[in-house]
């Protein structure tokens, strides 16, 4: 299944004021449950920083930045705070620039970048990778390169579907994945930690996410609405419609799924640091 069209037509639709594009951003952070285990973590790692150092500069890489919407979420919450948000897509850099620039973010710039080329060395206290691992073929460069890139101290946040049905493989047959444009379908809980201790990193901790109540909100919140507009944009028409009578299943759902602790699942979350 295509998932970048979808991606490229939500992103015209809702680009088009900065008002649509900050509620895309809260869409996003309703249905997608990964935003919800990734914004989570965020606000661990900032409560851990003592009172006395929240108006201490801090320096965030955004690896992967696409729609932006974490790099939104990363830059309010300290005007201190700068992010260096990277993609390897052109259109999405020029787009988030053009939109931090209208409603004057200045604590964050986007660039293009080749996340396997790219080092900062020493420079960021926190890296955020959201859904970005399972495009790269050569993960273990750009682990080295987080390793590299980090302050001593600093912590690597991953999020990125877990081979026990990450891409949801285990509806299709032959074991396709849902999303055709992921070079592996998912990762082995043991064997991601083991490629960033190789990196360097010395402590690393993992967790599932995609449980059952989580599979449950994907589907009705991101699967049947992305299989029925591939089918035609018409749907366009019908999504609220749907949302209205899906949307509070899927919402307790998510709510569910940050809050258990899950033997297995179709995604992770990962951290690890220097």
């Amino acid at each position: 299944m295509k998932y970048d069209p979808i991606k490229r037509t939500l992103g015209k639709v809702f680009n088009k004021t900065p008002f649509l594009r900050i509620l895309f951003y809260k869409l996003l952070d309703l249905l997608l449950l990964r935003a919800w285990h990734v914004r989570k973590e965020i606000r661990i790692w900032a409560g851990q920083i003592k009172p006395a150092d929240r108006l201490t500069k801090r320096i965030i890489l955004d690896a992967g930045s696409g729609f932006g919407q974490y790099s939104y979420f990363l830059s309010g919450l300290s005007p201190v705070w700068f992010v260096d948000a990277v993609d390897v897509k052109d259109e999405q850099i020029e787009d988030c620039n053009a939109f931090f620039s209208k409603i004057s973010r200045k604590n964050v710039l986007f660039e293009k970048a080749d996340l396997t080329l790219f080092s900062s060395p020493n420079h960021f206290n926190l890296i955020l990778s959201v859904d970005v691992m399972e495009h790269i073929s050569d993960d273990e460069a750009v682990f080295r390169n987080f390793f590299d890139s980090l302050t001593q101290d600093g912590m690597l946040l991953i999020s990125t579907p877990s081979d026990q049905g990450g891409s949801d493989v285990h509806d299709h047959d032959e074991g396709e994945s849902f999303i055709d444009e992921h070079v592996r379908d998912g990762y082995n809980i043991q064997d991601i930690q083991d490629k960033l201790k190789r990196a360097g990193f010395n402590k690393t901790e993992a967790r599932f996410t995609y449980g059952t109540p989580g599979k449950i909100a994907w589907r009705l919140s991101m699967k049947y609405p992305i299989l029925m507009l591939n089918t035609t944009k018409l749907f366009f028409i019908l999504l609220p419609l749907y949302y209205l009578i899906t949307y509070p299943v899927a919402f307790f759902c998510n709510w569910l799924d940050t809050r258990i602790q899950h033997k297995t699942g179709t995604g992770l979350i990962v951290k690890a640091w220097k």
